[in-house]
């Protein structure tokens, strides 16, 4: 992206310069024959671009020098400039093909990761907060600016329309933890779920609604979590209205920078060996982690008792210091 800038700048730079040789000689055969500003445009242009043309009228030993210095100077002032412009529109176009392919191949080697659809004002902040969490992604849009802002950034792009089967593919969607899809456009976002729910049944779908009416068309098309940002900034606002500091500390436990409480899911796989034992066990004495939830059938259910027996599928939400979630999830 920083070499299509540079090339961009080059054209503009011979441009510039090839217009102001144009007009110098233009001005220097009006004051040396005093001819008429057309004709010593046309004899400026025909000059410098050495297709000849015949004089206006007869010049003089200053108009054949000064026609001389216009020869040298335009002439390779116009031969930069198809030179620049003749990179920009080559190499441009390749550079922008070496980029695509070396991106793809960066997203060909990932594995566990999300896949991020939209890299506008909401898709920027996921992005930033995945960062932040140290969590591999592959942002997908067909914006030119939205692609070249995330590769400045460095972060993994794929070129093209998320709602066509090869672009997921090419994100590795087979490979992929799950799809966030926060495209601008509430059609787009429903093509994108229906797309990704086809190529991975079992994909972890979240979908951004603009409007009231789009979310069970997002949950038919097979959206696991449906999410308004306006609802959510509403509520948000609200909830920091009534309770700023129980909001203040659930933005610290969600925190990516929070170093001393942290907030994660865990899922019981199945043929794990927990299976059968008691939520309890799953502590060891001085153990600083605790369930703060158990999500079993789509039920969830809080502080769940101690004599809880495991079962494949469910899903905990543990708190506790980070070092204290790592060695849980180690365990299980």
């Amino acid at each position: 992206m920083n070499e299509r800038r540079f090339l961009l700048r080059r054209l503009l730079l011979a441009a510039t310069l090839l217009i102001a040789v144009t007009a110098v000689g233009t001005a220097g055969y009006v004051m040396v024959e005093g001819w008429s500003w057309f004709d010593s445009l046309y004899m400026t242009v025909t000059t410098i671009t050495t297709i000849g043309g015949g004089e206006p009228a007869k010049m003089d030993v200053a108009g054949k020098s000064w026609t001389i210095v216009v020869v040298a100077i335009g002439f390779g002032s116009l031969t930069y400039t198809v030179l620049a412009l003749f990179s920009y529109v080559v190499e441009g176009h390749l550079f922008a093909e070496v980029s695509q392919r070396r991106m793809r191949r960066r997203a060909a080697r990932m594995v566990d990761h999300f896949i991020l659809c939209g890299y506008g004002r909401v898709g920027g902040e996921i992005a930033r907060d995945f960062a932040a969490e140290g969590i591999a992604f592959v942002i997908v849009d067909i914006n030119p600016d939205s692609l070249e802002r995330a590769a400045a950034e460095g972060l993994v792009v794929v070129n093209g329309n998320a709602a066509d089967v090869a672009t997921p593919q090419a994100a590795g969607i087979e490979r992929a933890r799950g799809l966030v899809t926060a495209v601008d456009a509430d059609a787009d976002n429903i093509y994108v779920t229906l797309s990704a729910r086809i190529l991975r049944p079992d994909l972890f779908i979240v979908a951004r609604a603009n409007r009231e009416d789009a979310e069970p068309k997002l949950r038919l098309a097979g959206a696991n979590r449906v999410i308004s940002p306006y609802t959510i900034g509403g509520r948000r606002m609200a909830s920091l209205a009534m309770r700023p500091t129980a909001v203040e500390f659930v933005d610290t436990v969600l925190s990516a920078n929070n170093g001393q409480l942290l907030l994660e899911d865990i899922t019981i796989a199945a043929g794990s060996a927990w299976i059968g034992r008691a939520l309890v066990e799953l502590f060891p004495d001085g153990d600083e982690a605790f369930v703060l939830a158990l999500k079993r059938d789509g039920e969830m259910r809080f502080r769940p008792a101690a004599e809880t027996p495991l079962q494949a599928g469910d899903e905990l939400v543990a708190a506790g210091p980070p070092k204290a979630i790592r060695a849980l999830e180690q365990r299980l």
